[in-house]
């Protein structure tokens, strides 16, 4: 059991409180000081020490301990103060006058002062406390015992049976409640994930999931609201794992009120030391709100519960563990050629579900370049390296726990001159492996691992059953002898009984006082024949042990269950149940994950620790029947279920339940590409075919779409062209090769890949011809050729060689040849030509044969060299820009490039990719549609007819992104400074341009800010919003843009505010004549803004105007000078800040005026009736011309003006265009017809009168005198 001392003492994480007498001194006490060491308090009695005195002090403090029972148990310390100070021991709980338990210590050589304490049991578990005083004050530190008790407890159990028989509770009531749980259990549950809760309760042994629930949502529930005394928020819990080679960490994000409040670490209760730095054992790293506490070069004792508390809160608890695991057979040192696999194989010493594997410090992870397989019992473990190549080599790393091993792979270049030039094959071998018998030293481990856990459970066992002998001792044991005195003690017994022998026991009754004043009835027990008398009754008003003659047996027992009670007589160790809880079915082995393939068996099983059990099955949940198509079966402890055709709904999470206990585990239904075996049979042989002839490749399959399918010819892949053809269904893919070729000899692969896994199948192509083997000059062309396989019974005499040139057709002979060879000289060098050959014996010609392949007349070409200067031109997010320089001629090693191809490889894959099918002949490229920041691999291979050549690599990967770029801001008037009314949004937007993308932070007065401030990024800008500000928000806000290359970061000052609240009352005093000083209260914001100024404005009687007199006063007065005698003054006091001003405040009236008496003035009536000042005059005018009248008029008020034709008003006429500019009053028309002609008249009114005035319109032009 892990006991941990309880924390009370605010003093500092994990010390004990003081006593009530410390607190009456604290009381009385003058100062409170703290001292340089951690969780030593001070407390000085007098106000000012005297001159070279000082108050007690810690040199060296003790230090928490957790210690297994029966060891010594030190405390030493180390103190200083002049005069030099008495040091004391004590402990929170408890006394310590046990002088052999407890011994204090004092080296004088030393200074050191120490308490023993002798062989320390939980009792001992304690907060001690350590004090240090002389006459001017004292000093106090606390340290915890944590002790770890082993062994069963004889008196322990004893206590545990007398708590469960004084309450008279039945077997099924002595399980623990809850709340008697071990504290480490809701230490650790309070932390955990839901999906850990079963696990954790089964560990510690809690059935009861309702009560344990309910107990736990009290106790979070506590503990939210302790932590609301310190922290915001807290959130991203993650428990403690391992993350690489000697480093275990956890993390969690946190939010703290005060920044300065203390972080304690805590491993098993005992305080820990930490630091920033990384390289310490023990670190913190803090990046924003993210806390990342990290454990180094990794030990055994290093596993244990980790606490971290803020002050004397705790806030997070998770429990490391570190299995037991080791390699019995390490990986090995491998040496594989390129283009071969390659394996690393260990063995474990435990059962482990998957080990890590690193490759050059990065984890590698299952994919086209990497196969993990684990063996069916978990102790085999290998990794798989396809296809090396020059790039893979390096140290490889298995991890497992805390342990590791490393080796090296070392890739062999291929030193074959044929292969130069050219791309090699991928072979089939497989280099690596340990050459051992690895399946024989697992199985061997697993015998191991089976006796050695046989021998834990006979252990077990036996001290179960040492255990239970034991119990049964105390609970048999002959009871003290009894005095019959009731008043002698608390519980005595008064009773007195007395057995006959016979069953039958007369008892006198007694009266006892019980510690709490109940009574009860008495039974007793006659020892004759090992018998219960169930008539024997005691009248006693004991609550403990009735008197009896007898064995002490259990109130629970009698007259509950006569059965057990036999058994307890007869000395079966069943008694025990009454003091612990029965645990039930246990699973010996659970439910394993499956994997299986669609339409293939599968098996689940576990095994039980009770043969006579019977369980339940569940898929996702639905409870499983033989109907459905499962077979269920039990054999003793064993249950298991078998699915004979995996289906794809047989997937799922499947439950076994038996006795309230379940296990549970995956079902992984797979349909990865698969090939019948007859087909990949026939598919595997090779495929002959006569030069110029065609053929086909063709491979059912079966497998879940969507399917990728390729194929491959020499290790290349095959695209459709002129002579190839693909052609793809569900079911099966088909090759087309036409007109064959000699070259085209070599392995034929395809390849199908699905989400569920990939399969290849390969074969191989022969193509055959008459020819065998062709030499060719400009002026010379070296044909040979092999005999007929049939000579027709005859002996072939001579050959007949045939030519023709291509692009005609006529074959021209050569003559007859008696060899099977011949030397070719006639021929224009750059022309093409075939052959064909006819075999003649004595009976006659043959049929001709097949014609070779085209022939140029030319000399040979070698193989280009390497390009030269491969660099690259540009980047983006989707292509990039290749250059390069062609390659030198060398003659008779390397001769001119005629074209090129570009290849490309994601780094995660193994297979090159070309970019381009034809050869292109510019020496740039543009690869377009990659992945955003992945990593590819390029190069150029340059190609002739006499080949391709050596393929030149970029010298480091590339990253699909821009150039790089340094951050910059590309704002050209970027405002530093922004004031923003309270209640409105705060919005800052800055554009930059960085590549790769940047990492962008905004901090607030340089630390993070907080989550109301809405933080947007995209890859040219940051927006930082406030959707409502505050005057909080007001500060200096940062933004950093950091990437690979630098970062550039810009602050904007922000103020957040208000119009200003008006000053408070002003007030006037003259101190010197012919002076005013004004006096005004602060404004109520002034204390809130820092830019709050105040403005004074002056109005004398004289003046009626305001003049300001004085501005930014950033205190509350003013003296305005010039104060002239005989005027009266007025003063306002405005109060001012960024956002404006506020509203005045008055100043009372200073000083008097003098009275004039001015005379009376009459008012002057300005109003006048309306009239014309200039009339209409009379108008003619030519047919389609203007016409303009107009005419002067007065009037106030204003008058109205309206003007008539032949008493029609014309207002609203659009015809007419009329105005009133100044009191010119006019009429214009624009083209003037026989029917404007009539009498014009325009009237004025007003509220004083009205005027008229009129005219006469005549028009001339043709036949005007009609119109009269």
């Amino acid at each position: 059991m892990w006991k941990k001392s309880k924390v009370t003492d605010q003093t500092a994480t994990g010390q004990g409180g003081p006593s009530e007498a410390e607190q009456e001194e604290e009381k009385k006490a003058g100062i409170k000081k703290r001292s340089k060491v951690p969780g030593v308090m001070i407390t000085q009695f007098i106000e000012v020490l005297p001159e070279g005195k000082s108050t007690p002090d810690f040199l060296r403090k003790p230090i928490a301990l957790t210690i297994q029972e029966g060891k010594l148990a030190i405390f030493k310390a180390n103190v200083c103060g002049d005069p030099k100070p008495e040091v004391t021991w004590g402990r929170a709980k408890g006394d310590m006058s046990d002088t052999e338990t407890f011994q204090k210590k004092y080296d004088e050589a030393t200074g050191e002062y120490t308490l023993e304490i002798h062989r320390v049991s939980g009792e001992e578990a304690d907060t001690y406390k350590c004090y240090a005083i002389n006459e001017y004050g004292k000093a106090i530190c606390t340290a915890a015992l944590n002790v770890i008790e082993v062994g069963f407890k004889k008196k322990k159990a004893m206590e545990q049976l007398e708590d469960i028989g004084g309450k008279g509770v039945d077997k099924e009531e002595a399980v623990k409640e809850p709340g008697e749980i071990d504290e480490r259990f809701w230490e650790i549950i309070m932390s955990a994930d839901r999906k850990d809760y079963e696990r954790i309760c089964a560990e510690f042994g809690v059935k009861d999931f309702r009560v344990m629930l309910k107990k736990l949502s009290e106790k979070k529930k506590e503990r939210q609201e302790e932590q609301a005394k310190y922290i915001e928020t807290i959130n991203n819990l993650k428990h403690i794992d391992i993350k690489g080679v000697g480093i275990a960490s956890f993390e969690f994000d946190l939010e703290l009120k005060d920044l300065a409040s203390r972080i304690f670490l805590y491993k098993d209760g005992v305080m820990i030391p930490y630091s920033d730095e990384e390289e310490m054992k023990h670190s913190l790293k803090t990046v924003g709100k993210k806390l990342i506490f990290s454990v180094r070069d990794l030990k055994a004792e290093d596993a244990g519960l980790y606490q971290v508390d803020v002050e004397e809160v705790n806030l997070f608890s998770t429990d490391f563990k570190i299995p037991t695991v080791d390699f019995i057979v390490k990986i090995q040192e491998v040496k594989a050629k390129e283009r071969e696999d390659a394996m690393f194989e260990c063995v474990l010493s435990q059962p482990w579900p998957r080990i890590k594997w690193m490759g050059k410090n990065a984890t590698l992870e299952e994919g086209e370049k990497y196969t993990i397989t684990v063996s069916e019992d978990k102790l085999i473990h290998r990794l798989l390296i396809k296809d090396c190549s020059q790039l893979d080599k390096g140290i490889y790393s298995a991890a497992a726990g805390i342990k590791t091993c490393s080796a090296w792979l070392i890739v062999e270049a291929d030193s074959d001159p044929a292969s130069h030039g050219k791309k090699k094959t991928r072979k089939t071998t497989q280099a690596g492996g340990t050459g051992l018998d690895l399946g024989k030293l697992a199985q061997e481990q697993q015998e191991k691992l089976a006796k050695e856990r046989q021998e834990q459970i006979d252990a077990a066992n036996k001290a179960r059953a040492e255990e239970e002998r034991l119990a049964r001792e105390a609970l048999l044991a002959p009871p003290p002898p009894d005095t019959g005195d009731g008043d002698s003690g608390e519980g005595g017994d008064s009773g007195e009984g007395k057995d006959t022998g016979d069953g039958k026991n007369n008892s006198k009754s007694g009266s006892n006082k019980s510690k709490d004043g109940g009574k009860s009835v008495g039974k007793s027990v006659g020892a004759s024949n090992n018998d219960i008398d169930p008539n024997g009754e005691g009248d006693g008003d004991s609550k403990g042990r009735k008197g009896h003659t007898g064995p002490l047996i259990p109130d629970t027992v009698i007259g509950k269950k006569h059965t057990e009670t036999l058994w307890l007589l007869h000395g079966i160790p069943n008694c025990l149940l009454l003091c612990m809880p029965d645990p039930g079915v246990q699973f010996v082995s659970g439910l394993s994950n499956v994997h299986a393939l669609i339409g293939q068996p599968a098996e689940l099983m576990c095994k039980l620790s009770n043969d006579n059990c019977e369980g339940t099955w569940y898929r996702n949940s639905k409870k499983l029947t033989a109907d459905d198509g499962h077979i269920m079966s039990r054999d003793g402890a064993n249950h298991k279920l078998v699915i004979n055709r995996c289906q794809e709904e047989d997937s799922g999470k499947y439950r076994f339940e038996a006795d309230g206990r379940k296990t549970e585990a995956m079902l992984n239904v797979e349909d990865p590409p698969r090939f019948d075996p007859d087909d990949l049979s026939a598919f595997s042989q090779p495929v002959i075919v006569k030069v110029g002839n065609s053929t086909t490749f063709k491979l059912p399959f079966v497998g879940r779409e969507p399917m990728k399918i390729q194929w491959y010819r020499k290790g290349e892949e095959l695209l459709d062209d002129n002579t190839t053809k693909i052609e793809k269904s569900f079911t099966q893919s088909r090759l087309l090769l036409s007109k064959c070729q000699r070259k085209d000899t070599g392995e034929i692969k395809i390849k199908l890949k699905n989400e569920h896994g990939t399969m290849e199948a390969i074969s191989r192509l022969i193509v055959l011809g008459e020819y065998s083997g062709v030499s060719v000059t400009a002026s010379c062309i070296h044909i040979k050729w092999r005999a007929p396989k049939d000579d027709g019974g005859c002996p072939v005499i001579n050959y007949n060689l045939e030519r023709q040139q291509v692009g005609r057709n006529t074959w021209k002979k050569l003559g007859d040849i008696p060899e099977k060879k011949r030397a070719v000289t006639d021929v224009v060098a750059g022309n093409e030509y075939e052959f064909r050959v006819y075999a003649i014996n004595v009976s006659g010609l043959s049929e001709p044969s097949s014609p070779s392949e085209f022939i140029f007349a030319k000399d040979p070409k070698n193989p280009p060299g390497k390009v030269e200067d491969l660099k690259v031109a540009d980047t983006s997010y989707t292509a990039l820009s290749l250059s390069w320089n062609k390659p030198t001629e060398e003659v008779g090693v390397q001769d001119e490039a005629k074209g090129y191809f570009i290849e490309v490889r994601q780094a995660e894959c193994i297979d090159w990719t070309r970019c381009n099918v034809t050869p292109i002949i510019l020496t740039t490229f543009t690869v377009k549609s990659l992945k955003a920041m992945a990593m590819y691999w390029i190069r150029v291979i340059a190609i002739n007819d006499g080949g391709e050549g050596v393929p030149q690599d970029l010298d480091n990967y590339i990253l699909a992104m821009p150039p790089p770029v340094r951050p910059c801001f590309t704002d050209n008037k970027m405002k530093s400074f922004m004031v923003v009314r309270a209640g409105n949004s705060v919005r800052i937007l800055l554009n930059f341009e960085a590549s790769p993308w940047p990492e962008v932070t905004w901090l607030k007065d340089d630390v993070p800010l907080l989550k109301r401030v809405n933080i947007s990024n995209s890859e040219s800008s940051s927006q930082l919003l406030i959707t409502s500000s505050e005057r909080s928000d007001s500060g200096i806000y940062t933004i950093v843009v950091k990437n690979l290359v630098g970062q550039e970061s810009f602050s904007v000052e922000v103020r957040v505010t208000d119009d200003p609240k008006p000053p408070g009352p002003v007030e006037l005093e003259e101190n010197v004549p012919g002076t005013v000083t004004v006096i005004w209260e602060p404004s109520p914001d002034e204390k809130r803004d820092d830019h709050l100024h105040y403005s004074v404005s002056k109005r004398d009687s004289t003046k009626g105007s305001w003049s300001t007199v004085a501005d930014r006063l950033f205190n509350n007065k003013f003296t305005a000078c010039n104060i002239m005698p005989g005027r009266e003054y007025h003063f306002r006091v405005y109060a001012k800040n960024d956002m404006g001003m506020s509203a005045p405040s008055e100043s009372p009236t200073w000083g008097n005026t003098f009275v004039v008496n001015m005379p009376a003035y009459k008012t002057c009536d300005l109003r006048t009736a309306p009239a014309f000042l200039v009339p209409l005059r009379q108008h003619t005018a030519p047919k389609g011309y203007e016409c303009y009248m107009s005419c002067a008029i007065k009037g106030n008020p204003k008058p109205r003006v309206t003007w008539y034709r032949n008493n029609i008003s014309l207002n609203t006429n659009t015809n007419y265009l009329i105005t009133n500019i100044c009191g010119v009053c006019s009429l214009l028309i624009l083209r003037v017809t026989p029917k404007d002609w009539g009498e014009y008249n325009i009237q004025i009114e007003s509220a004083l009168g009205r005027a008229e005035s009129s005219t006469k319109l005549t028009v001339r032009g043709e036949n005007s005198t009609d119109l009269l």
